[in-house]
């Protein structure tokens, strides 16, 4: 019982972040089964098979407060779900991936979401130019799938990163609209893993506990997207990617433990110090965008 109640801690902490920024579900759920000792393709199996409890439940709640884009939703949940099931595939059948290299290219990415949003100047152009379409999905999708299943996480970081660094949707939709299309991708993946890999490996009884602590937290992280201000969600999302592509490529490199603890410190407090300026850039905005009250003239008309 402890067991459970420790895996559904580790799926409610997960879809809050995963939830409200659209990412790492796969990735924090994923580090805590190998942290336990299981085996690399057996934990992104139970982790899918999670998702597919804790996708429909935070995608229903965000289409309960208008944070999904249905158009966007549609084109990128199928090119997703054949991309996972490849990467499911290639987990089970091989034991080298490109982490190192994906995770470079993720962490440049995160530090251009944060800066889009963080900074004044180019946060005002956040949203501009027509939605995504298929050219741009459709690869998307495919590439966020195939890294999502074959790493154990990658479609949030992957996907939301992408859509929000394009500047062509509101950060909550962004958001909305992935973690509805990874109920698709969750189901591929999971159908992949079970078709390909033994399934004597997997802990059901850990895939229960980590799918009912995301369906708990899943309204509560649909919630907090609609409160935060786009330049804080951005902003909060941008430092989330870099702080996690940094430890993968710092651990890929056999940094010393020392060094790696140091390095995520200083970049966790300028996160912090980056979402503080944020935070205040938002009310600035806010108390500049209202509009002012005219107050009536009490001098008697001449």
């Amino acid at each position: 019982m402890r067991a459970f109640l420790l895996f559904a801690l580790a799926g409610l902490i997960a879809q809050l972040v995963d939830g409200s920024l659209g990412m790492a579900y796969g990735v924090t759920s994923t580090s805590v089964l190998l942290a336990a000792g299981t085996a690399p393709a057996i934990a992104s199996a139970s982790v899918h098979l999670a998702e597919m409890g804790t996708t429909l439940a935070s995608g229903a709640s965000h289409w309960r407060f208008g944070n999904v884009d249905w158009r966007v939703v549609g084109i990128l949940a199928i090119p997703g779900a054949v991309g996972a099931v490849l990467g499911a595939y290639v987990l089970v059948n091989m034991t080298e991936d490109a982490e190192p290299y994906m995770a470079g290219i993720l962490l440049l990415l995160g530090v251009y979401v944060l800066l889009r949003f963080s900074s004044r100047a180019i946060a005002k152009r956040v949203v501009s130019g027509p939605r995504p379409g298929g050219k741009f999905l459709g690869p998307l999708g495919l590439v966020a799938g195939f890294l999502d299943a074959s790493g154990g996480g990658g479609w949030g970081p992957v996907a939301t990163s992408s859509l929000l660094a394009s500047g062509r949707l509101e950060p909550r939709k962004v958001v909305g609209s992935v973690d509805t299309s990874e109920f698709v991708v969750a189901l591929a993946a999971s159908i992949g893993f079970l078709f390909t890999l033994s399934q004597e490996g997997i802990d059901y009884t850990v895939v229960l506990a980590l799918m009912v602590g995301g369906v708990i937290a899943a309204p509560f992280a649909a919630y907090i997207v609609r409160l935060l201000p786009a330049r804080v969600l951005g902003t909060g999302a941008g430092g989330l990617i870099i702080i996690t592509n940094a430890r993968t490529l710092l651990n890929s490199f056999d940094v010393p433990t020392g060094i790696v603890t140091t390095v995520l410190i200083v970049l966790a407090v300028l996160w912090v110090v980056a979402i503080v300026v944020a935070v205040r850039s938002a009310r600035s905005e806010r108390v500049l965008n209202e509009p002012a009250v005219v107050e009536e003239d009490s001098a008697p008309a001449v």
